[in-house]
């Protein structure tokens, strides 16, 4: 069966389950994320400033290695920041997911299994979840007034110019070899680091709106009948 329309017929069971918990705990790792994504643009700050010294030969002794350990460091942060947060995102959207499911059966593009693979998945990966958390948003919106998008659009295009921006400015960083080179590699991925923070403050804003949104409609019951 290929029509996404029919993807409950086949789809496990839904039920409504409480998305608080597993929100809030999303909502603390994105909140880390942002802290080290801060702690980043602080380190790749030093290293600007050392590569500048470096390309003017001015550089005072072990201040090199010093930005070479920090920003490694900060790597390493956001990097296992990153992988965490990611765990506790997506059992939160699993779970706003079957939730819509029980407000919405026939309202979702995509089948539940996409709530994972959709972001893995190269090039996929750039609309699916959108997508899905629109199906999830307009599942949960009230029975007689749809919430916009804007809020959805505008996380996901901060989240996408981040992604984008980060592969660049990663890419740059590992084949740069000289001062300047470095300078500029760097500064691309403090680009990258400042439109993440925007990304995660509006991913919190999602899951706190989601939450609520399904709190509220669990709470108002079943769809009026139609006059």
């Amino acid at each position: 069966m290929t029509d996404n329309r029919h993807d409950h017929f086949i789809a496990p069971a839904a039920w409504l389950q409480s998305p608080v918990g597993l929100g809030r705990a999303a909502v603390a790792g994105l909140g880390v994320v942002i802290a080290t994504d801060l702690f980043a643009l602080g380190a790749g700050l030093y290293v600007r400033d050392v590569s500048g010294d470096l390309a003017g030969g001015a550089l005072r002794d072990g201040r090199a290695e010093l930005a070479d350990r920090l920003y490694s460091a900060a790597g390493i942060a956001q990097t296992v920041t990153l992988l965490t947060t990611a765990v506790l995102f997506l059992c939160w959207f699993h779970r706003v997911r079957v939730n819509a499911e029980v407000f919405d059966p026939y309202g979702h593009e995509k089948k539940r299994g996409w709530v994972v693979w959709g972001w893995l998945v190269p090039i996929v990966n750039l609309w699916y979840p959108r997508r899905m958390t629109l199906d999830i948003w307009n599942a949960s919106s009230p029975w007689s007034a749809p919430r916009p998008h804007g809020l959805v659009n505008t996380w996901w295009t901060f989240w996408v110019i981040a992604l984008l921006s980060g592969r660049a400015g990663s890419t740059a960083y590992r084949k740069a070899e000289s001062p300047d080179e470095i300078h500029d590699a760097v500064g691309q991925l403090m680009f990258s680091d400042v439109i993440d923070v925007v990304a995660a403050a509006f991913a919190i804003a999602v899951v706190l709106r989601l939450n609520r949104m399904q709190h509220e409609k669990a709470l108002a019951g079943p769809a009026p009948a139609p006059a």
